[in-house]
């Protein structure tokens, strides 16, 4: 019975820590306008505050395993939930969008360590016939945080101010840190294979340097120059990588793991869909607290279709793919998710309200089944051996798709505010509305991946569910 009643408090625990990670990244979309006016910046150039704590969750995230085994899932799990709160407080007291930037980096590192090493204690706690059952419990949270996220971040920003959005992560994280101590296992793994420190250092400047690249496009004033640099610098770096791993015994992520046909074609449409779709969070306050004169607690509620539509899709998502496969689902429904993007570019202050809440709504529900179906069909044919490293490659795929969608999105607003600024009063929803068609044409182009997959492939209740957990972990 005391076994039990721990375990119960541990999936409350992961959960908490799983919703402060999740809140956390939706939170800050609605709150960035307010954030521009206090740190004298434009708000059209806010994409690093999101970019950082992506950008910074993907770097840790291939290493959370082996800290979990090198030192213990306890004090790994506690010094998540401690780096977590300390960004935060970091966030709040920021006085330059480079401090909130670098603060928001610390933050990430948390936020990375939160859910892997969460997710690992789970499988090492529970029984095998128990796990996914408790993953499913953990992967609630996932979706409350992204629901409540843009509303509740507005109503902080209009009843208080931006630096509560970070403020409130202190009383949950000081409850965590107490919990963890008290019901957390944990102790080291006695063998741990060596790190492949070369091969993380590789990977991860690979992925900083091409996320900086396009960054700087946007909001850092890098020259031209100095962006085709760092970009050649990132690419020679994963090329690096790949070379160093197919030598090594034991790399991060083997080039093996890419001889698996779904995993590979998953990982690719997971990149180039999400590098589109990732954007719209961050898009869509801005467009409307920007152009439409939104205040930061309407345009978080705005973000409630968006959230509901794709709870409400994931009962549809299993029989779609069991009656129609993969490759059809990603297909068209690839080719819906860019259609509702650049729907976007439509939109005008004059439009009902009833347009606006469609649009959102019906990009939820494509969107809730993308992710569902790519995710699932990635991981569905990995072995046991290899499916602790491929889960954590897809982990990695999707934050660096995200940062890189958002820094994308940011150096095409950019381009196209320039571009119109000459022109008259409505550059700023002009540079919108091109934007959000640009961003959906890239998510439509990435359509042609998924046509690679064998029209045999079909879906299973359990890959479905273990899929949402992975999505939101």
């Amino acid at each position: 019975m005391q076994q039990e009643q721990s375990r119960k408090v541990l999936l409350w625990l992961v959960a908490i820590g799983f919703f402060m990670q999740t809140l956390d990244a939706t939170i800050v979309n609605t709150a960035l306008p307010a954030m521009a006016r206090s740190l004298g910046e434009s708000p059209l150039q806010m994409q690093s505050v999101v970019v950082a704590y992506s950008l910074a969750m993907a770097m840790l995230i291939p290493a959370s395993g082996w800290l979990a085994d090198r030192f213990g899932s306890r004090r790994v799990f506690l010094s998540a939930i401690v780096l977590f709160v300390l960004g935060s407080v970091c966030c709040a007291l920021a006085q330059s969008l480079a401090q909130l930037v670098a603060a928001r980096v610390v933050q990430g590192l948390g936020g990375a360590l939160l859910m892997p090493v969460g997710r690992l204690v789970v499988l090492r706690t529970f029984p095998r016939e128990q796990f996914l059952q408790a993953m499913s419990f953990v992967a609630v949270p996932g979706l409350i945080g992204p629901l409540i996220g843009p509303t509740l971040g507005g109503w902080l920003v209009e009843a208080a101010s931006w630096h509560w959005i970070f403020l409130i992560n202190v009383p949950v994280g000081l409850v965590g840190c107490i919990a963890t101590l008290r019901f957390m296992p944990g102790e080291p793994v006695t063998f741990v294979p060596r790190f492949d420190l070369a091969g993380y250092l590789m990977l991860a400047f690979g992925m900083v340097s091409l996320s900086l690249a396009l960054d700087g496009l946007a909001s850092m004033g890098l020259r031209q120059a100095s962006v085709l640099v760092l970009m050649v610098f990132g690419l020679a770096s994963l090329v690096a990588y790949w070379l160093h791993a197919a030598r090594r015994a034991d790399p991060l992520f083997s080039p093996q793991l890419f001889s698996v046909d779904t995993l590979r074609i998953g990982l690719l449409g997971n990149l180039f869909s999400r590098l589109g779709s990732s954007c719209m969070p961050f898009l869509i306050p801005l467009l409307l607290q920007v152009t439409m004169g939104y205040s930061p607690m309407q345009a978080g509620m705005m973000m409630l279709p968006v959230a509901i539509a794709g709870m409400s899709m994931k009962r549809f998502t299993t029989p779609l793919i069991t009656r129609f496969g993969y490759r059809q689902v990603l297909v068209g429904n690839t080719l819906l998710v860019g259609v509702t993007m650049a729907s976007f570019g439509l939109a005008t202050p004059t439009q009902p309200l009833w347009v606006h809440v469609l649009q959102l709504a019906a990009f939820g529900a494509v969107n809730s089944l993308q992710f569902t179906a790519m995710n699932t069909v990635t991981l569905k044919d990995l072995d046991h051996a290899n499916a602790s490293s491929g889960n954590s490659l897809l982990s990695m795929v999707q934050m660096v798709a995200m940062g890189m969608g958002v820094a994308a999105a940011g150096a095409v607003l950019a381009a196209f505010t320039a571009f119109f600024q000459p022109s008259a009063a409505g550059h700023t929803l002009w540079a919108f509305q091109a934007t959000f068609a640009c961003m959906g044409l890239i998510t439509v182009a990435s359509a042609g991946i998924f046509w690679q997959l064998s029209p045999e492939d079909r879906a299973s209740s359990k890959a479905a569910t273990t899929a949402d957990a992975a999505d939101h972990g």
